[in-house]
């Protein structure tokens, strides 16, 4: 698994340069001190980034129309589900086990290593046993955890993207695909150890891996499935169709930045060394100014180019902030990090409205976030970090090729066989109804949203 292999030389390097240390300046930690400490980094920040589901649902929540709340609502927490199932079943080994290259192995399955297995079953704990655990440097499932949880961000992204029009079940058979095959075949090209590693391609926590993936599956997606009605007027005209509820949006936005300290400073991988804790020390500061960068780009260029400042606007350039850093929040110069999060921000005030010329439909802005946001944060590496811009761009060209190609094949197989789009009528009344049978706020009704 190259995403862990080189984290881990690295804290091997550290230890022993503090074993070795003619006056150590603290106590060397033991394998199985730092086993602990790998394991509880995996668990505690994947919990963060699961929190992160709940910043979506609360976010798309507020960016919809009230008629559309509860089918949202219901998108993220089955999508959530559905994509731990499957990376469960297939997506991981997929992803992470024997990666010949450009794919890992069809395993059904993802289970505690035998070591760990033995240890669990043991009367009494051997010192062999515990060893032979502690050598895995990180307990199996913490790692399968943390992993998971990033699968469903992608998903996530595409949700926002196609929310009031499309129908339930279609959505849920792609989510299926893109969790258990799109996303882990591309993922295991670099952090798998595939061919993109071998270049020397970096993403440390997915602008391209995780953010742009989702984009190009969100992109396809409207693209595919045509714009909500009434958008779009005959003579070019965009139609606003602001969304219910700015507040929720704006919570949404704050547990989105609050969980991807635990995307970003998780993506350390190891946390059993004072090389760890100072590297994960790095990733949260960048990761924190980052998003600030993008709030306030955004407010600036929104008051330059329409005289008022959006609330929406400093909202999606706090996540293009945060996409835009993900790939290299391990810099050093944590100015860098303003500026990098900073023209993330100004890329998405610009892109937001260059895709309802082009009539792209994007409910909650989700493409010109995580897409455009996460290819710039990917070619960033390549300007201002140590990886190399022609190696960022084959891997953004090349990831974004196969997800385009995959993720159309499946929308267009869905639309031609049980359709993807609700009818007109349905999209007037809203989904709540149409699919589920019951409204988000009963006691309001449709209300201003009659219309």
């Amino acid at each position: 698994m190259f995403r862990h292999t080189k984290k881990a030389v690295a804290g091997l390097f550290a230890a022993a340069a503090v074993m070795f240390a003619a006056v150590p300046a603290m106590a060397a930690v033991d394998p199985e001190t730092a086993y602990v400490f790998n394991t509880f980094s995996f668990l505690f920040n994947g919990a963060l980034v699961m929190w992160m589901a709940a910043g979506f649902a609360m976010l798309e929540s507020g960016l919809v129309r009230s008629k559309n709340t509860a089918t949202i609502c219901l998108k993220n927490i089955a999508l959530y589900s559905i994509a731990g199932i499957m990376f469960y079943l297939v997506g991981y080994s997929l992803m992470y086990t024997d990666v010949s290259g450009y794919i890992g192995s069809f395993a059904l399955f993802y289970n505690p290593s035998d070591a760990e297995l033995t240890l669990l079953g043991a009367e009494e704990a051997t010192s062999e046993m515990v060893d032979a655990v502690v050598g895995g440097r990180y307990s199996v499932a913490s790692d399968w955890f943390f992993q998971m949880v990033f699968v469903a961000t992608a998903a996530s992204i595409v949700s926002g993207t196609l929310a009031e029009r499309i129908k339930l079940w279609p959505f849920l058979i792609f989510v299926i695909v893109l969790t258990a095959i799109i996303y882990p075949i591309q993922g295991s090209w670099t952090w798998g150890g595939g061919w993109l590693a071998k270049m020397g391609f970096s993403d440390f926590a997915g602008s391209t891996i995780v953010h742009s993936v989702g984009g190009w599956a969100a992109v396809t997606g409207a693209l595919i499935l045509g714009a909500r009605k009434g958008k779009y007027g005959p003579d070019g005209r965009v139609n606003p169709m602001p969304g219910a509820n700015l507040p929720l949006a704006t919570l949404g936005t704050f547990i989105l930045w609050l969980g991807w300290f635990g995307f970003n400073g998780g993506s350390q991988l190891a946390l059993g060394s004072a090389l760890d804790a100072t590297a994960m020390a790095i990733v949260f500061t960048n990761t924190n100014l980052a998003a600030a960068g993008g709030v306030v780009a955004a407010m600036l260029m929104t008051q330059i180019m329409y005289k008022k400042v959006d609330l929406t606007m400093a909202l999606n350039g706090a996540l293009a902030g945060l996409v835009s850093i993900t790939a290299g929040p391990d810099l050093t110069n944590h100015f860098m990090s303003i500026i990098i999060g900073g023209i993330g921000g100004i890329l998405v005030v610009i892109a937001i409205p260059l895709l309802d010329k082009l009539k792209i439909d994007d409910v909650v802005g989700a493409i010109s976030v995580h897409l455009v946001a996460g290819i710039w944060g990917t070619l960033a590496v390549g300007i201002f970090g140590a990886g190399m811009l022609g190696v960022q761009i084959i891997g953004i060209v090349s990831i974004a090729a196969f997800v385009i190609i995959t993720s159309s094949i499946v929308w267009l197989v869905l639309k031609y066989t049980m359709g993807i789009r609700v009818s007109e009528e349905d999209e007037d009344i809203g989904l709540d109804m149409v699919e589920l049978g019951l409204e988000a706020y009963p006691e309001f009704g449709r209300g201003s949203q009659r219309s």
